[in-house]
């Protein structure tokens, strides 16, 4: 049987403690899916991807993905691959440091082809 998503990488959450994660802090369990989008105009990260959590209609921006970690990701969300990642939250930790806090894993899905955003 074949694996439906491959592991693409893992990382925390960085940067949670200065956006909206606290808004939905109790939403946030794990296995949660969230979403994830360039922000070509972050002035501190040249490479930075938002992570999203999506309610009733809503975005949050809860966090980022690292810097140093997000070059590769950065690129092929640019170049309209947003559709084939899957971000979920694998897991929490409240005792740990805010930028420690969360942690995801991210996977691409399989038959990606028909998925490209165009």
């Amino acid at each position: 049987m074949e694996a439906k998503k491959l592991y693409f990488m893992d990382c925390h959450l960085a940067g949670r403690m200065y956006h909206d994660a606290d808004e939905v802090w109790n939403d946030l369990k794990v296995g949660t899916i969230l979403k994830l989008e360039r922000d070509k105009d972050n002035r501190h990260d040249m490479n930075a991807v938002m992570v999203i959590y999506e309610k009733d209609g809503e975005e949050y921006l809860i966090g980022y993905i690292p810097r140093g970690e997000n070059e590769i990701l950065a690129n092929l969300l640019e170049m309209g691959w947003n559709n084939i990642f899957e971000c979920r939250i694998c897991k929490i930790n409240e005792e740990a440091h805010p930028e420690k806090q969360v942690h995801l894993t991210i996977k691409i899905k399989r038959n990606i082809s028909s998925q490209k955003k165009k």
